[in-house]
This record gives structure tokens, C-alpha cells and sequence, in this order.
């Protein structure tokens, strides 16, 4: 078992005082050194509370899935005899009300462009790897949300 640790800080701006009206950028900070700063989502909270420019959880849930698959994919398409030159993903995550009335990540697409070291695998030994990988994945494991790949056509 692994244990994975995130350490998010935020402070209000003195001079908000305890008006309802307060910026919310924070940081996240990681056991490795990094730090990313990060805010909600300007879709959720207006500016100037919200900065576009930062890293909103709603994104970071995103990225996470598709680096995930991503991830699995390499290593499945290494031992498949199909190294990978480079991988892009263009992920988009749709939120949507659910049962409750609240909302929640509903659909998340991801759209990975692969290309191969030498020959590539044909459409359906590239799916299968997908598939594979979408299996594995920790974080696609871990959530309700529904995560679709579509693959590029040949």
C-alpha cells in the first residue's frame, strides 16, 4: 500500500477582512519540492477571486486521468514491442448536475495522439492498449466519473 501526500495552503488577504468578497488562489505543495499554485475554477468563482491563470482543481482532475492512462499506455506499448516517440492528449472533463441537484465531473474525454519509435501497432492492437491502460489506471479506478477515449481515425 502507498501512501500519497498533498499539503494545500491558503491565507486570507488581510485586507479582505472578513468580507465575503476574497481572493481563494492557494498552493499545493508536494513531498518531491513542487509547488503549484492554484485557484477555483473562474467557471465556479468570479474574478478577481478566482485567477484563470492557476491551476483549478476541476483541471488538475482532468490532467490527472489522462496523465494516469497516460502513463500505463507507455509502459503497455513498450512491452508490447511498440515504443513511444510522443504522446499528446487534448483530455476535457464536462461537468454536469448529477441525481442530487449538485454537480459533479460527469465525462471526461481523452484524445491521445501517439507516435511510435518504429512501426505502430494497427487500430484495433492500439485500442486494446488503450483499453489496457484505461483498466489499470489508479485514478480512472478510483472514480464515477465516466472517461472516454477517442482514438484519432486512420
Amino acid at each position: 500500500m502507498a501512501q500519497y501526500d498533498a499539503h494545500v495552503t491558503w491565507t486570507r488577504d488581510p485586507d479582505a477582512g472578513a468580507s465575503p468578497r476574497y481572493r481563494r488562489a492557494h498552493e499545493w505543495r508536494f513531498d518531491g519540492g513542487a509547488v503549484i499554485p492554484a485557484s477555483p475554477s473562474p467557471h465556479i468563482v468570479p474574478e478577481p477571486y478566482a485567477d484563470p491563470a492557476l491551476v483549478d482543481p476541476e483541471e488538475a482532475f482532468v490532467a490527472s486521468l489522462s496523465s494516469c492512462h497516460m502513463l500505463f499506455f507507455l509502459h503497455l506499448a513498450q512491452e508490447a514491442g511498440f515504443p513511444v516517440a510522443s504522446y499528446e492528449d487534448r483530455a476535457v472533463g464536462t461537468m454536469a448536475a448529477i441525481e442530487t441537484g449538485e454537480q459533479a465531473m460527469t465525462h471526461v474525454r481523452l484524445s491521445p495522439a501517439v507516435t511510435y519509435v518504429g512501426d505502430a501497432p494497427d487500430a484495433e492492437a492500439e485500442a486494446e492498449l488503450h483499453n489496457a491502460a484505461h483498466r489499470k489506471c489508479f485514478i480512472a479506478n478510483s472514480v464515477k466519473t465516466q472517461i472516454e477515449i477517442a482514438l484519432p481515425a486512420r
